[in-house]
Protein backbone atom coordinates (compact mmCIF):
# COMPACT_ATOMS: atom_id res chain seq x y z
CA UNK A 1 0.00 0.00 0.00
CA UNK A 2 1.35 3.88 -0.58
CA UNK A 3 1.43 6.71 1.66
CA UNK A 4 1.41 10.32 0.20
CA UNK A 5 3.70 12.21 2.04
CA UNK A 6 2.76 15.90 3.27
CA UNK A 7 5.83 18.13 4.63
CA UNK A 8 5.60 21.34 6.14
CA UNK A 9 7.95 24.01 7.36
CA UNK A 10 7.28 25.36 11.03
CA UNK A 11 8.25 28.35 13.13
CA UNK A 12 7.84 26.14 16.30
CA UNK A 13 8.32 22.17 16.23
CA UNK A 14 7.52 21.56 20.13
CA UNK A 15 4.11 24.00 19.31
CA UNK A 16 3.85 22.39 15.79
CA UNK A 17 4.31 18.56 17.45
CA UNK A 18 1.41 19.21 20.22
CA UNK A 19 -0.87 20.52 17.75
CA UNK A 20 -0.67 17.73 15.47
CA UNK A 21 -0.82 14.97 18.26
CA UNK A 22 -3.71 16.09 19.10
CA UNK A 23 -5.33 16.79 15.76
CA UNK A 24 -4.10 12.97 14.94
CA UNK A 25 -4.64 11.53 17.96
CA UNK A 26 -0.89 10.13 17.95
CA UNK A 27 2.47 10.63 18.96
CA UNK A 28 5.15 11.38 16.03
CA UNK A 29 6.76 8.03 14.83
CA UNK A 30 10.19 9.87 14.91
CA UNK A 31 11.00 13.12 16.37
CA UNK A 32 14.81 14.16 15.80
CA UNK A 33 16.54 17.93 16.22
CA UNK A 34 14.14 20.32 14.34
CA UNK A 35 12.23 17.05 13.05
CA UNK A 36 9.30 14.74 13.08
CA UNK A 37 7.24 12.45 11.60
CA UNK A 38 3.76 10.39 11.89
CA UNK A 39 3.43 7.29 9.71
CA UNK A 40 -0.22 7.26 9.60
CA UNK A 41 -2.73 4.83 8.53
CA UNK A 42 -5.67 6.87 9.80
CA UNK A 43 -6.57 9.07 8.20
CA UNK A 44 -5.87 7.91 4.86
CA UNK A 45 -5.51 10.61 2.39
CA UNK A 46 -7.66 13.06 0.08
CA UNK A 47 -5.51 15.00 -2.21
CA UNK A 48 -6.88 18.00 -4.35
CA UNK A 49 -5.99 19.93 -7.16
CA UNK A 50 -8.16 23.18 -7.78
CA UNK A 51 -7.71 25.61 -10.50
CA UNK A 52 -10.09 28.92 -9.83
CA UNK A 53 -8.09 32.04 -10.16
CA UNK A 54 -6.31 31.87 -6.16
CA UNK A 55 -2.70 32.13 -5.93
CA UNK A 56 -0.82 28.53 -6.67
CA UNK A 57 0.81 26.80 -3.49
CA UNK A 58 -0.82 24.90 -0.61
CA UNK A 59 -4.41 25.92 0.39
CA UNK A 60 -4.82 23.93 2.80
CA UNK A 61 -4.88 20.29 4.63
CA UNK A 62 -7.84 18.22 5.90
CA UNK A 63 -9.05 14.59 7.58
CA UNK A 64 -12.08 13.40 5.67
CA UNK A 65 -14.27 11.12 7.86
CA UNK A 66 -16.26 8.10 6.98
CA UNK A 67 -19.02 8.48 9.62
CA UNK A 68 -20.84 11.54 11.91
CA UNK A 69 -19.37 9.46 15.03
CA UNK A 70 -15.55 9.97 13.40
CA UNK A 71 -15.74 13.38 12.78
CA UNK A 72 -17.01 13.97 16.35
CA UNK A 73 -14.35 12.46 17.18
CA UNK A 74 -12.08 15.03 14.98
CA UNK A 75 -13.91 18.00 15.85
CA UNK A 76 -13.30 17.07 19.79
CA UNK A 77 -9.57 17.02 19.46
CA UNK A 78 -10.13 20.02 17.16
CA UNK A 79 -11.82 22.28 20.07
CA UNK A 80 -9.33 20.84 22.70
CA UNK A 81 -6.56 21.99 20.49
CA UNK A 82 -4.98 25.85 21.55
CA UNK A 83 -5.69 26.72 18.34
CA UNK A 84 -8.88 28.70 16.72
CA UNK A 85 -11.92 26.48 15.55
CA UNK A 86 -14.39 27.61 13.06
CA UNK A 87 -17.39 25.07 12.98
CA UNK A 88 -19.07 25.70 9.28
CA UNK A 89 -21.70 22.99 9.64
CA UNK A 90 -23.34 21.46 6.69
CA UNK A 91 -21.85 23.33 4.11
CA UNK A 92 -21.66 22.89 -0.29
CA UNK A 93 -18.15 22.94 -1.47
CA UNK A 94 -16.00 21.47 -4.24
CA UNK A 95 -18.63 19.71 -5.37
CA UNK A 96 -19.87 17.86 -2.09
CA UNK A 97 -22.29 18.25 0.48
CA UNK A 98 -20.12 18.14 3.70
CA UNK A 99 -20.28 18.79 7.31
CA UNK A 100 -17.16 20.55 8.79
CA UNK A 101 -15.44 22.57 10.97
CA UNK A 102 -12.01 24.33 10.45
CA UNK A 103 -8.56 24.88 12.62
CA UNK A 104 -5.24 26.29 12.23
CA UNK A 105 -2.22 25.22 13.60
CA UNK A 106 0.33 27.40 14.97
CA UNK A 107 1.87 28.57 11.93
CA UNK A 108 -1.38 29.66 10.14
CA UNK A 109 -1.58 26.55 7.93
CA UNK A 110 -5.97 25.65 7.86
CA UNK A 111 -7.36 22.04 8.27
CA UNK A 112 -10.44 21.24 7.34
CA UNK A 113 -12.37 17.89 9.01
CA UNK A 114 -15.34 16.77 6.98
CA UNK A 115 -17.88 14.24 6.59
CA UNK A 116 -19.35 13.88 2.66
CA UNK A 117 -22.83 13.41 2.48
CA UNK A 118 -23.21 13.17 -1.05
CA UNK A 119 -21.55 15.27 -4.12
CA UNK A 120 -23.25 18.18 -5.66
CA UNK A 121 -23.44 20.03 -9.05
CA UNK A 122 -22.40 23.49 -7.48
CA UNK A 123 -19.07 24.14 -6.20
CA UNK A 124 -19.91 26.04 -3.05
CA UNK A 125 -17.72 28.41 -1.72
CA UNK A 126 -14.78 28.25 0.88
CA UNK A 127 -14.82 30.03 4.56
CA UNK A 128 -13.56 33.34 4.83
CA UNK A 129 -11.09 31.99 6.52
CA UNK A 130 -9.26 30.13 3.01
CA UNK A 131 -10.44 33.97 0.87
CA UNK A 132 -7.94 35.64 3.00
CA UNK A 133 -4.91 33.19 2.16
CA UNK A 134 -5.84 33.26 -1.08
CA UNK A 135 -4.96 37.01 -1.50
Amino acid sequence: MKRLHVSFNVADLERSIAFYENLFGAKPSVVREGYAKWLLEDPRMNFVIEANGGKPGFTHAGIQTESAEELGEVFDRMKQAEAPYLPEGVTTCCYAKSEKSWTMDPDGVAWEAFHTHHQTEAYGRSPDLLQEQAE
